[in-house]
């Protein structure tokens, strides 16, 4: 039985359960600190991607891009239906919390609804014509091969959730993801919910150095919430070949 195969029956949840948002190309390239030409010609996996157009704008540029979330067990038409109820439940709670954010990007509210709004008609689009750029997965698993991807992304779930995912899962889910990357990995943001560095981060960063993974924070051209403006990015040395 193949990777895939096993890591399947893990990833039905009930679309009660998933919630689908996601963020833009354009917003990728700003959280992620990409250069469109660093990336031609190399593999790239989006991780978990949610609701994100990242997948479907960079492959019509030309570009490799997988994307892997726990919601692709599902019909596109659900999650679409499902997305904008989402997104609908997360302005109301913005208007309450619009303090909490740096509004220089969307301007307000109802931008940044027209920002989540495109991702999401985008994505599903994107889905839609090409279901196999689209891979059901459960983290701390992945079913690709080592080094299956030259650079892998993954953004607002690692830190972000850790009232309710403990340091383990964190260890486990980065060691996972760099498994499947032959270059580096790079995570954003570096902050939990109330904007506050994540905890055991330099834990964290200490056993990756301290295992010759080459690790920085970076700031980045992208602040929405407050604080939220810094990536890890986790590089493999790479070895000379004579």
């Amino acid at each position: 039985m193949s990777k895939a195969e096993q890591s399947r029956g893990k990833t039905k949840q009930a679309l009660d359960r998933v919630v689908f948002i996601g963020r833009t190309f354009e917003e990728y390239a700003n959280m992620f600190d990409l250069k469109m030409p660093e990336l031609a010609g190399k593999r790239v996996l989006d991780c978990p991607s949610g609701a994100c157009s990242f997948t479907a704008h960079g492959s019509k540029q030309g570009l490799d891009i997988t994307a892997s979330d726990i919601a692709y067990d599902h019909k596109p038409d659900d999650l679409e239906a499902k997305g904008l109820q989402d997104i609908g439940h997360a302005m109301e709670t913005m208007e309450q919390a619009k303090s909490n954010y740096v509004w220089d990007y969307y301007g307000d509210v109802e931008g940044l609804r027209r920002h989540r709004e495109q991702a999401l008609r985008d994505c599903v689009r994107d889905m839609r014509e090409f279901p196999d750029r689209y891979v059901a997965a459960v983290l701390p698993e992945l079913p690709f091969d080592n080094k299956q991807f030259h650079l892998v992304l993954s953004a607002h779930f690692l830190f972000m959730y850790s009232d309710r995912l403990d340091y383990d899962f964190h260890v486990q889910t980065v060691r996972e993801l760099l498994r499947v990357a032959s270059e580096e990995v790079r995570i954003f943001p570096l902050t939990d919910l109330s904007g506050s560095r994540y905890v055991h981060l330099d834990r964290l960063i200490h056993e990756l150095e301290a295992e010759g993974f080459r690790v920085a924070e970076v700031k980045v051209p992208y602040e929405f919430m407050k604080n939220g403006n810094s990536l890890l990015r986790i590089r493999k040395l790479q070895k000379f070949r004579r």
